[in-house]
């Protein structure tokens, strides 16, 4: 929520100088402990202004008593606490738009982002770094097109100067292309492995979650969020103070920003702060012990580094703290995975191979998960469905 008070507090400071004229030609009478003003329309919208800033910072959704240091949100890598800034402010002033860039800074590091679109903590700023250079566009081009590209071709380009860290697991959903399908038959298709169905995983989750989220400042995270089918959900129920999508997929992000839009999301909540986060699942940019609940539907078999994710997954969440997953057994994938073995890399495979439960529940114990709190069940021929407390 900081970073919705952060543009009441440009907005305070364009109602304070119309403030600070009126008051010239006001008439004050004084009183042992005070200085009284007629009140004025204008006046009344600048206390409104300031009420709803100082309630912001003070006991905010998710904000801290200064209002510039994120009470989540951290650098991905040093953990460091992340402080806010305003970028945009002339829009702001004058009122014509919600709209805001921000920039998050870290000790030598900058990130950026914006209240209309999401907060790319994936990748820093680099100041030196040209957008319109021929080898950055040309590496953006390929990215996108990767998907489409023999894995052989992708070598021969590497020896051109192009990137060639495509993974297809993780950026298969890069494209705008499977961001556009994703809930327009892609993720109905999951029917045939046994899911529920995105209304009925959403209720075996939050009931699944319901008793960490007794608080008032409860915070869910929805991993892997992708278009954004379940952040919409969470946030909607507009009873968690706060609501984080999270995804890889600058074009999934993206996508489910125009979705949130289409309900009226986040303008319609009272009490609900819901921001959208680009980032790696290996490095999650949140501090420890600093979220109620995580849920990640129809994702674990696309993070290519699974130990570092759920390691970073039990980290992030506060004790007693829940996770609540849906994921592929991989004889789902066999058709996809037939020519995968043991030998084969993981940055070639097209999805992990979740051979059994078994396996499943040794990685969450392996990254600090106890059994006694681990809950694995199948439904129907392979969809996984995994429950457990930190």
């Amino acid at each position: 929520m900081q970073f919705f008070a952060l543009t009441l507090l440009c907005q305070w400071a364009h109602y304070s100088g119309a403030f600070m004229m009126l008051s010239r030609n006001k008439r004050f009478s004084s009183t042992p402990s005070s200085l009284r003003i007629a009140s004025s329309p204008v006046e009344d919208e600048l206390a409104v202004r300031k009420k709803e800033l100082l309630d912001l910072l003070g006991r905010g959704k998710g904000g801290s008593a200064d209002g510039s240091i994120d009470s989540v949100l951290c650098d991905p890598v040093t953990k460091e606490p992340l402080r806010i800034v305003a970028k945009s402010k002339s829009p702001l002033l004058f009122g014509d738009s919600k709209a805001s860039s921000f920039q998050m800074e870290s000790s030598g590091k900058k990130y950026r982002g914006s209240s209309e679109t999401f907060f790319n903590l994936l990748k820093p700023v680099d100041e030196t770094e040209s957008t319109s250079d021929t080898k950055t566009l040309l590496q953006q081009a390929t990215r996108q097109l990767s998907p489409l590209i023999p894995p052989p071709l992708r070598s021969v380009l590497s020896f051109a100067g192009v990137d060639e860290s495509y993974i297809p697991m993780r950026d298969l959903f890069t494209s705008p292309t499977v961001s556009f399908a994703y809930e327009r038959g892609w993720r109905q298709g999951f029917a045939q492995a046994g899911f529920p169905g995105a209304d009925r995983e959403f209720v075996m989750a939050t009931e699944y979650f319901a008793p960490a989220l007794q608080g008032e400042d409860a915070v869910v995270v929805d991993m892997s969020c992708a278009t954004g089918l379940f952040t919409r959900r969470f946030a909607g129920k507009d009873t968690y103070a706060r609501v984080l999508g999270c995804d890889y997929s600058e074009s999934m992000l993206t996508e489910c920003r125009r979705r949130l839009k289409e309900q009226n999301l986040p303008d319609s909540l009272k009490t609900t702060q819901l921001d959208l986060v680009q980032l790696d699942v290996g490095q999650i940019p949140m501090k420890a012990s600093s979220i109620d609940a995580l849920h990640a539907g129809a994702a674990m078999h696309c993070w290519p580094d699974l130990d570092g994710a759920i390691s970073e997954i039990y980290r992030v969440l506060k004790p007693g703290g829940r996770y609540f997953a849906t994921t592929f057994l991989s004889t789902y994938f066999a058709t996809v995975n037939i020519n995968n073995d043991e030998t084969t890399p993981v940055t070639q495979m097209a999805f992990q191979n979740f051979k059994s439960t078994d396996s499943l529940k040794e990685l969450l114990v392996r990254n600090g998960f106890e059994s006694d709190k681990i809950s694995i069940e199948v439904l129907g021929n392979a969809c996984v469905v995994i429950r457990c407390e930190k």
